[in-house]
């Protein structure tokens, strides 16, 4: 298939084209590269899939209107996955504007390049913060997500919103796809896991918020990808039992679907502090801090239904993904043993 990626050059993009190139499809990345974190890791990924046959990529914002629409009139993708968004919890406080240009503006963007070229399913990256100050555990896609906590948490709300219109009105088939915890080779150095390594490695102290009584159902970015790639093969349809007196938040009588991709298996933040101590080989020091606003203090992924959609469960245990995570860090960074 010719399936466009955005943010091609982020650590989920980077990953879902090297599998999609891996089975032979043809692939058009789109990414930006903005700075919000280190550039040259992000040029790093991209000359791995540059030169590779059936990749092209376009440099290119998705708030550009004219320039999305040329990219579809000229591409014509048969299936988009959209990973492009400006990530982060914590800078939605510092620096709303750029998430309404680049996940609210740039959704629209992606929608009408969507409809206007006839595009058999949009697959789109949300995320596991949309459930906010919900409490219930496991989180899952029935139900209802209506109080976020930070402005990323409501973009994302917003861009599930704005998909089930486009499938409502158009029957574009689109699937959005909550994420926990991304972590992995090649992943993002604002994220814990990068930062939490880095340090340990530096020999320098860790912030520990919440006072270390954090859960997350870190997710291993291999498990994510196999998800996003077979969420694509899979074009979301009407749920023929869908009631409107009951409605049902994670379907729809329009070909629109959610769902969760997590590990289904939450671990203790300082049980991830530990195994990486374990896999480096150095004690860290520990600053215990309160939980910064917009943070949650746990997230748990109810997968049924992707299970039962695509056959395919996480399943990639905390410690094994550490130990892959440091050895890229390390041969990456050229930090001896």
């Amino acid at each position: 298939m010719k399936i466009l990626v955005t943010g091609a050059a982020g650590f989920i993009g980077f990953h879902t084209c090297e599998m999609l190139l891996g089975r032979g499809d043809e692939v058009i990345g789109l990414d930006n590269l903005n700075d919000y974190y280190d550039v040259s890791l992000k040029e790093a990924r991209l000359a791995r899939l540059s030169g590779r046959p059936g990749f092209r990529f376009h440099q290119l914002d998705l708030s550009d209107r004219a320039g999305m629409e040329a990219l579809f009139a000229q591409e014509k993708p048969q299936r988009v996955i959209h990973l492009a968004a400006q990530a982060g919890v914590r800078y939605s406080i510092q620096n709303p504007h750029a998430y309404v240009d680049s996940n609210l503006v740039g959704f629209i963007n992606i929608l009408e390049g969507c409809r206007h070229h006839g595009v058999e399913h949009l697959v789109y990256a949300s995320s596991s913060s949309v459930y906010g100050a919900n409490t219930t555990m496991p989180f899952s896609v029935h139900h209802t997500v209506d109080h976020p906590l930070s402005l990323y948490a409501a973009t994302k709300k917003a861009n599930e919103l704005m998909a089930h219109t486009y499938s409502h009105l158009y029957r574009l088939p689109t699937t959005g796809l909550r994420f926990f915890t991304v972590y992995g080779p090649w992943g993002r150095p604002d994220m814990a896991m990068f930062l939490f390594t880095k340090a340990i490695l530096a020999g320098q102290p860790i912030d520990v918020f919440n006072h270390g009584k954090m859960r997350r159902d870190f997710t291993y970015i291999d498990d994510i990808v196999q998800g996003v790639v077979r969420t694509c093969d899979c074009v979301a349809s009407v749920n023929p039992d869908w009631n409107g007196a009951v409605p049902d938040p994670g379907t729809s009588s329009a070909p629109y679907r959610i769902y969760n991709i997590g590990n289904n298996q939450p671990a203790e933040l300082m049980h991830v502090i530990d195994c990486l101590e374990k896999t480096i080989g150095k004690t860290v020091e520990k600053r215990s801090l309160p939980m910064q606003a917009g943070d949650v203090p746990a997230t748990y992924a109810d997968v049924d239904d992707l299970t039962e959609a695509v056959g395919f469960k996480p399943a990639t245990p905390i410690e094994v993904g550490i130990e892959r995570f440091v050895a890229w860090y390390r041969e990456y960074y050229r930090i001896g043993c």
